[in-house]
This record gives structure tokens, sequence and C-alpha cells, in this order.
């Protein structure tokens, strides 16, 4: 049985938060000061108008995916190291967009080389990260994701995965603390290629 890989994309294989300050910019006139490391507080209306809502916020995602997704780019080393992994493991790339993303979003990954399973998903991903551990027979997994709140789904709904903490983007790095329910926190794919390969190669699952 081979191990799974199960990987986020945005600040995980792709740069999304930059690109989006970007079309904010252009598009609503907002400023973008990621680097607090909340989006609901990161955005101010350049004309002195009230701060965007967090409706507002979800909109203006929602106004990015799919359409503006052609902005974004690649993580440096991801693609190598997604290889490396792919050689002895199953990938999966679990993304928090809407389903009519998933198409969108596989092309975008495919320019990249990147050809993996994509399965899209709406809230934690505890649930979703169970219920691919046992399709795949529960092999040794590894879940990487750049929000606290997910490795914490992900530690209570399916314990015995092996959590990285990941956030590639450094501006945004600098603020954003490790997940108190990750393993580790790596934010270089060279590093946490090896770092997961080592949990493959043990074939033990995470303690619980």
């Amino acid at each position: 049985m081979r191990p799974l890989l199960i990987s986020d994309c945005d600040e995980v294989l792709l740069h999304m938060v930059k690109h989006f300050g970007v079309w904010l910019d252009e598009r609503h006139d907002i400023d973008f000061a990621i680097q607090h490391g909340d989006f609901s507080t990161a955005m101010t209306r350049r004309d002195g108008g009230p701060p965007p809502s967090v409706a507002d916020m979800w909109a203006m995602l929602g106004e990015f995916f799919p359409a503006e997704m052609h902005r974004q780019t690649l993580v440096p080393h991801a693609v190598e190291a997604l290889e490396r992994l792919a050689q002895v493991a199953d990938i999966v790339i679990l993304t928090n967009l809407q389903d009519e993303c998933r198409q969108p979003r596989i092309e975008q990954l495919a320019k990249f080389g990147i050809a993996h399973r994509v399965e899209c998903n709406q809230g934690g991903k505890g649930t979703p990260v169970s219920r691919l551990v046992e399709e795949y027979g529960s092999p040794v997994t590894v879940f990487v994701d750049d929000l606290a709140v997910h490795h914490e789904s992900v530690a209570r709904h399916a314990p015995g995965v092996h959590r990285l903490h990941m956030v590639s983007e450094p501006t945004l790095a600098v603020s954003v603390p490790k997940a108190p329910e990750a393993h580790a926190r790596i934010d270089d794919w060279r590093e946490a290629a090896d770092w997961i390969a080592a949990r493959f190669e043990s074939g033990l699952p995470a303690a619980a």
C-alpha cells in the first residue's frame, strides 16, 4: 500500500494572497495589508469608506476564483517535491473552493506540471481527509495546509494523520505562528519533502 499525501493548494503549492492583493488594488481600489494575517481586517478602502465586511471579503474571493486564477504563481520547489514524493505515494490536492472551481483548478495546476487528483471542499478539512484516508485503505498519510483551523479539524477527525503546517508567502509567514495542532511547521518545500518522506518511510501513523 502506497502512502498518501493530502495537500492544500493556495499558499502551499501556488501563491495566492499577493496576487489577490494586486487584484483588490486594481479592481476595488482597496489596500490589502496581509502581513496582519487576517483577511477580514487586512482590507482598507482608499476612498475612506467603511472597511469591507466579512461578507464583502467572501464576495471578493468569489470574484477572484476562478476568474482571476491565472494570476497565481508557483511556490518555489513545489513541483520538484511533488515529483519526488509521487514516486512512492499517492497525492490528492484538497482545496477549499466551490465545486464549480474544481475543473479550473485542475487545468491551472496542469499548466504548472502538477497533475494529481483534485477535490474541492467547503469548511473544515477533517471530514474529507478522514474519508480520503479510508478510501485509500488507511495508509500512512501526511496532510499539508497553511491554516491552523484545518489542522485542528484533521486532528479531531483523523488523528493518525501527520500534519505539516506550511505558509509559503514570506510576508504572511512572519506573522503566522505554528498551528497548535500541527506536528511541524516548515515553509520551504525542500525541507518539507524530506520531512514528509521520513513520515512515509517510518510506516507509522501519527501519535494521537
